[in-house]
């Protein structure tokens, strides 16, 4: 099985704001080196976004970190799937997740719902090397690596990311999320990262993964120590930041989606800030 190629290095943001930005913003983040666009918010089953990001650019790959296998069911997923990847061929990466245990009621045994969803997606004809699987803990890893083409790790470390590598093995895609902050003062880029994890640190996966990497209850209580926030979220310089990012690289990552903390009408700037830095130009 072929494993994705989206470049060392992509970008994040939610659906919502893909939604508003202009074919040149996209040209733009293109032109700049990043080899894929993702989008998180749990984006409908219908995908209409994404056709005028591909449509808007030549290479620029577009993937969902996540769907949410509770609210996009996976008939209407694979019609999206299909009339992309007819329309332009291998730009088009599905990933799905089960989403946070508090965010759904109808949230029961993820695990199971996880693997039937997959089931639904060979059913429908969704290549295994098109698709990748939000993953935190080392069972889902593990499905990641079997039923898809690999990981999407979401709020991680490069630590998680060696750990990951390890659990796996070669040969599976990797490609996790990082926060960034374009600050040289810490308690700015501090400031900033715990307003974007408050949500987070009420969420019992990411609680959990972060102890199993090392971090005590005093360090995943709100608002989250100086600790947690400066290993989810890098700033300083840009070279600090690309330094940092590469670290993921360095762990096994095949790919680094980006998240810049800042608004959507600032990001192509801070992007480019970075592109250098991260080897894109």
């Amino acid at each position: 099985m072929a494993t994705p190629d989206l470049g060392k290095y992509g970008v994040f943001g939610h659906f919502f704001h893909w939604r508003k930005f202009s074919p040149q913003q996209f040209k733009d983040i293109e032109a700049l080196g990043y080899g894929a666009l993702w989008a998180g918010g749990s984006p409908p089953a219908e995908l209409d976004w994404v056709d005028p990001i591909l449509e808007a650019t030549q290479k620029l790959q577009v993937a969902t970190g996540i769907v949410n296998i509770w609210t996009a069911e996976a008939g209407p997923v694979a019609e999206s799937f299909h009339r992309l990847e007819k329309n332009y061929p291998g730009r088009f990466l599905l990933g799905i997740g089960v989403g946070h245990p508090e965010a759904h009621q109808e949230y029961k045994k993820p695990y199971d719902a996880l693997v039937e969803y997959l089931d639904k997606l060979d059913e429908y004809g969704v290549p295994k090397d098109r698709r990748v699987v939000a993953a935190l803990g080392p069972q889902v890893l593990k499905l990641s690596a079997r039923r898809s083409a690999g990981a999407h790790p979401y709020l991680t470390t490069p630590e998680h990311t060696a750990e990951a590598r390890k659990l796996v093995g070669p040969g599976v895609f990797i490609a996790p999320e990082h926060k960034v902050v374009l600050t040289t003062d810490a308690d700015k880029a501090r400031t900033a990262g715990r307003k974007y994890l408050d949500v987070y640190l009420g969420l019992k996966n990411y609680l959990n993964n972060w102890k199993r990497l090392g971090f005590t209850d005093q360090d995943v209580a709100k608002p989250g120590s100086d600790r947690l926030v400066d290993a989810v979220v890098a700033y300083g310089t840009v070279e600090d930041i690309a330094a940092r990012l590469k670290e993921h690289l360095g762990a096994g990552a095949d790919h680094v989606p980006v998240q810049v903390l800042t608004e959507p009408d600032k990001l192509v700037d801070a992007l480019a800030q970075l592109a250098g830095p991260l080897g894109l130009q």
